[in-house]
């Protein structure tokens, strides 16, 4: 780019330019050069022969395009000169100096051209977002709407050809990002065809972010150093080159671990994990780090995930016995089934590599076999057999613990059999309650003085007293049973909670006058009940997410928890019937999403429940409700009520009166929806009020100095960045016809009218009454349908002479919901007719029972398509005969009933007949509209909040 002090600054701001494509262009300097001093006699023919031959050399140059390209980087402020079109196309006057040599345009005089270059995008597109382009110098510059590279290209890229005005390119093989913009120069005359490329450079905006805050990698223990493990879920960085992700490491590598990264050629890099030392799961299981994402960026910007690896198991133990013999009594008299001892080894190993079988070694006799049973898989030695007078005294047991691809660990376990002279007394048990093992099993919800067991106390000698007790802690009662003798009731004192306790022991002890004592232990295990319902964290889960999330966005984790154990005491999550259908609940997890983007502007608050069912029968629930808040973002551009605004305005209109209202919305909430209004052009001529929109003039309008204007006004919406739109204002001046229809009735275009769908077609619905100031034909008014929107509005009609709106064809059910139709009311005056609009809303439906719907439909700008059709009405004679045809076979039927009569009938006939003729109006001799005053409004219709009516 030439020397200049803005180009300057704006390289000093990330802007540069670089020549594309240049098309040489004819030096016309050059061919008036005469190649001697003494061919002066020749200048006459050679002008004749320029005045020939430059429009044709200036029409093939001008036909061929030229290409600019700029570079910038992304994020810039608003005002930031990206390059001048004019100097860079080198379409600079030569009296300002800088006119190239080679410039196609022929040879100006002054400092401007005549008439002056303009230049314009070919369409508005994208171009009003990120660039504006001043139509006199044609310099080009950043706009308010920030340029991020990474919305432009990685989320919508893809090569994109020239179209419209501005285009977004990018290439998936580098990192270019191009804004593609379509400029004409005009006027014709001058006209040429620019192709400029702005090539949008990253900087580094973005940082590292893992896709999942935790990460685990599992390491077998007996990994071998160096052993190499990739790490799933590498960081990503939507910036590319340099400023992406280019290294990881861990915040504590433990003295056992090291990390590596890999390029592949795409340039992608992933981390790997790479054992440096020994590992031992029996010693640690885990190991938990932070693993960092960082960037080449400058400062480097760094994204960090919680990293777990775990330690997986081998069958790398065996079973042990911590000691290797023990020692074991029996009495001679011990009942059998009872157990004696038991053996238990010891495996550091998880899972199955953890499994240990008993049993006995080859060296143990068959007959101390048969004597004591091994359980092999518990250990307990129990007493398989009564104890005779034959039997050893001494019996060694090797008992062996296998487990898998181990040699079996060993212990020996010593039995002395101690021989009884007196047999002390005996307790014999017989169970009510369920038994397995010597184990009892009760339901936890059994009431008071649930029978257990009876037991029968006696001494086998039948000469000593036997006393009996219970023994141990619980709600049980040990009591005689009356009327027998020795025979004992167990049964339980008071109710039993599982959640509380579950397992009891207590002991039945008999005891006689010789001190002899027998303990019978009872084994209580309580069995858990269906009796407690999930219980929620919060009965109220009050969420807030942003508007336009992505989809499937987590939204909470519920948490319900249950004192029931087992099936019954896990918790599944269900969301209510009122749950809307894209919000979804994992049963298992309880994890909250919603499946679509949300709308602010669409429902700002959500309110429903959800319900914790645990897995009981029948199943005990808990429910909680859910209220979630949309916040609002600034996704909405302010909307103009009409895309194309039109006023007409008499002549010698006084300074700053009232033109017309410009009414704009935004559907966005608090600042996001302050919209501001501003002139963009022919600013020295109108003012626009912000506050109420009203259009008005500086100054008095002729219209013999101008017959009309074209204004374009921006909205503005407060938000950050701020979004806008605009609209084309189109101001008529006349001077004959000065005052348009007036809309009386409806009153506002927020009014609706109920049409039920009972209604039969030809049946009136309602009405458009307008008036007109003026006289003439000035003041006969037509009426017409202009735009229509909703399921069928071509089913209603308007009388273009009356007004009346009415049913032509039958209602459907698919007819139901809002019909808007855009009413032009328009006079008859000269030479410009004029007209208003208002907006009919019928909404078929048997009852309104949801006024805040129908408002906020009425509040949503109507799409409707303006249908440009004028009003046909005729103007009837003015002498027209009173229609007294119809009253005619009234007469005829009254002189035929009482011929006596006849006289008083035909007056009351002609009577009948005027006023039957006096319902509809009629032009008088001076073509004057007689408009009746309203007789009655119909209930249905409800005024709303009023809404501007524009002259269109």
């Amino acid at each position: 780019m030439r020397g200049r002090g803005n180009a300057r600054s704006s390289r000093a701001l990330g802007v540069s330019w670089y020549p594309a494509t240049w098309h040489p262009r004819l030096d016309m300097g050059r061919l008036h050069r005469p190649r001697s001093s003494t061919s002066h006699r020749n200048l006459p023919h050679l002008f004749l022969f320029f005045l020939f031959v430059e429009p044709f050399s200036c029409l093939a140059s001008h036909s061929r395009a030229t290409e600019l390209l700029y570079s910038l980087n992304e994020g810039l402020p608003a005002g930031v000169l990206i390059g001048s079109l004019a100097e860079d196309l080198r379409l600079l006057p030569r009296s300002a100096g800088r006119l190239d040599p080679h410039s196609q345009l022929p040879e100006r005089t002054g400092a401007e051209w005549n008439p002056p270059l303009s230049f314009s995008l070919a369409s508005r597109g994208l171009s009003g977002q990120y660039v504006t382009l001043d139509n006199r110098s044609g310099e080009l510059h950043t706009s308010a709407q920030e340029i991020d590279r990474e919305a432009l290209c990685l989320e919508g890229g893809g090569g994109t050809a020239w179209g419209g005005s501005v285009s977004i390119s990018s290439s998936p093989s580098s990192d270019s990002c191009l804004l593609l913009l379509d400029v004409l120069v005009l006027p014709q005359e001058y006209f040429r065809f620019v192709k400029v490329k702005i090539a949008i450079r990253d900087i580094n905006d973005n940082a590292p972010q893992f896709p999942v805050s935790q990460i685990s990698v599992w390491v077998p223990e007996n990994a071998p150093v160096n052993t190499r493990l990739a790490i799933e879920h590498p960081a990503v960085d939507p910036d590319v080159g340099i400023n992406g992700v280019q290294t990881y490491r861990l915040l504590d590598y433990h003295g056992m671990f090291t990390l590596d990264v890999e390029e592949n050629e795409n340039g992608e890099r992933t981390p790997y994990l790479i054992v440096m030392g020994a590992l031992d799961r029996e010693t640690q299981d885990q190991y938990v780090s932070i693993i960092i994402a960082e960037d080449g960026g400058s400062p480097p910007l760094l994204g960090s995930a919680t990293l777990t690896i775990g330690i997986s198991d081998i069958n790398d133990n065996c079973p042990l016995f911590t000691d290797s013999q023990i020692n074991v009594t029996v009495y001679g008299n011990a009942t059998v089934g009872t157990p004696i001892a038991a053996v238990q080894a010891v495996d550091k190993d998880l899972g199955t590599n953890a499994q240990i079988t008993y049993s006995y070694s080859q060296k143990v006799p068959q007959a101390s076999k048969d004597l004591f049973h091994l359980d092999e898989n518990t250990g307990v030695i129990k007493l398989f057999n009564k104890i005779g007078g034959s039997v050893l005294q001494s019996h060694k047991l090797t008992i062996l613990a296998n487990g898998p691809g181990c040699i079996p660990a060993v212990i020996t376990a010593l039995v002395s059999v101690i021989k009884v002279i007196f047999r002390p007394p005996e307790i014999v048990p017989r169970y009510i309650a369920n038994e397995i093992d010597g184990v009892v099993y009760l339901k936890e919800l059994e009431p008071v003085n649930t029978p257990i067991a009876f037991f029968t106390i006696r001494d086998p000698e039948g000469k000593y007293k036997v006393n009996c007790y219970l023994d141990g802690e619980g709600p049980f009662r040990l009591s005689p049973y009356k009327p027998y003798n020795n025979e004992y009731l167990l049964e339980t004192t008071k109710p039993m909670d599982y959640e509380l306790q579950q397992f009891y022991e207590v002991a039945v002890v008999a005891w006689n006058s010789e001190g002899f004592h027998v303990k019978r232990v009872i084994k209580v295990q309580l069995l858990d009940d269906n009796d407690n319902a999930p219980i929620f964290l919060q009965p109220l889960i009050e969420l807030t997410i942003e508007e336009n999330n992505s989809p499937n966005a987590f939204l909470t984790k519920l948490y319900a928890t249950d004192a029931d154990s087992g099936e019954r005491g896990q918790v599944s999550y269900f969301l209510g019937p009122d749950a809307p259908s894209y919000f979804s609940l994992d049963s298992v997890t309880g994890i909250l999403t919603v499946s679509t983007q949300l709308d602010r502007e669409e429902k700002e608050r959500y309110r429903y429940t959800v319900r914790a069912v645990d897995g009981g029968k029948p199943p005990r629930e808990s429910v909680a409700t859910v209220a979630l808040t949309v916040l609002d973002k600034n996704d909405n551009s302010p909307r103009f009520i009409n895309k194309d605004f039109s006023f007409f305005v008499p002549e010698n209109f006084p300074g700053y009166g009232e033109i017309g209202v410009i009414s704009v919305t935004d559907a966005d909430a608090g600042r996001n929806g302050w919209v501001a209004l501003s002139v963009v052009n022919q600013s020295d001529i109108f003012v626009i009020d912000t506050g109420k929109g009203m259009l008005r003039a500086k100054v008095s309008l002729d219209r013999e100095q101008q017959s009309s204007y074209t204004l374009w006004v921006e909205a503005v919406d407060g938000g950050e960045p701020a979004l806008s739109s605009t609209a084309k204002i189109t101001i008529l001046l006349l001077d004959i016809n000065d005052n348009p229809p007036l809309v009386l009735f409806p009153q506002s275009n927020m009014s609706y009218l109920l049409v039920l769908p009972s209604t039969l077609p030809g049946s009136p619905v309602t009405e458009v009454y307008a008036v007109d100031k003026d006289t003439g034909m000035n003041a006969v008014i037509a009426y017409s349908i202009i735009g229509r929107r909703g399921p069928r509005p071509e089913s209603f009609r308007i009388d273009p002479k009356t007004g009346n709106i009415t049913l032509e064809e039958a209602l459907l059910q698919t007819d139901y919901g809002l019909h808007r139709l855009l009413v032009k009311v328009s006079d008859h005056g000269y030479p410009e007719p004029l007209h208003s609009t208002v907006m009919v809303n019928l909404f078929v439906n048997d009852t309104v029972s949801n006024e805040s719907y129908i408002e906020s439909l009425l509040r949503k700008e109507p799409e409707i398509n303006i249908e440009e059709k004028e009003p046909q009405i005729s103007i009837e004679p003015t002498h027209r005969k009173v229609e007294s045809v119809s009253c005619m076979p009234t007469l005829v039927a009254l002189s035929v009933i009482s011929l006596g009569s006849i006289t008083l009938v035909t007056g009351m006939g002609i009577y009948i007949c005027l006023r039957k003729g006096k319902k509809h109006p009629r032009e008088d001799e001076n073509l004057e509209v007689q408009i009746p005053l309203k007789g009655k409004i119909d209930l249905h219709m409800r005024e709303r909040k009023p809404m501007d009516i524009s002259n269109i």
